[in-house]
């Protein structure tokens, strides 16, 4: 047993030092509060019904878990699925959806991505980034009559909490 401590101990030496930070074992990661990822929802949703539209929001983690999701009242049934899969797919890739969406048209490098099971080239899927750069959440709006709407509430969501990420 000492015998195969000491050989993996040694096999492991060479990955000893590659945290992403580079400084030890434990990376320091940033996720937005709950609260304020109800408040980005909330704040989206409200933007949406200001212009005539019933949208469902999902915010993620940035790791793609549902931290908060609000649907308004006459807002369509597919939006439950369409908002978490958007802000999955802003975390996921790290770009807007509607970005996205451009990337991954048929017959470009990244058309593959269209494959994914979850994965969604469609606007209204926004990654939110605090005021040091670092990734916290996605939010993915889905219910307006088209995505680049979806994108626009998304965007206003995230400025109502600016001033609290902008660290």
């Amino acid at each position: 047993m000492k015998k195969f401590l000491a050989g993996l101990s040694i096999a492991l030496v060479p990955f000893a030092g590659h945290a992403q930070d580079g400084d030890g074992a434990f990376v320091d990661t940033k996720i937005l509060k709950p609260e304020l990822a109800l408040e980005m929802a909330v704040a989206a949703m409200e933007d949406c019904r200001q212009q005539g539209y019933q949208v469902g929001v999902a915010v993620v983690d940035r790791y793609g878990g549902l931290q908060a999701f609000i649907r308004d009242r006459f807002a369509g049934p597919h939006v439950e699925e369409i908002a978490p899969r958007k802000a999955w797919t802003a975390v996921s890739f790290r770009t807007d959806t509607l970005a996205l969406d451009r990337e991954t048209q048929p017959g470009t490098m990244s058309a593959g991505i269209r494959d994914s099971a979850r994965a969604l080239a469609l606007g209204g899927g926004v990654p939110v980034v605090s005021g040091d750069g670092a990734l916290v959440a996605g939010i993915g709006v889905s219910g307006a009559p088209g995505p680049d709407l979806d994108d626009a509430c998304a965007r206003a969501g995230i400025a109502a909490i600016e001033a609290e990420i902008a660290f």
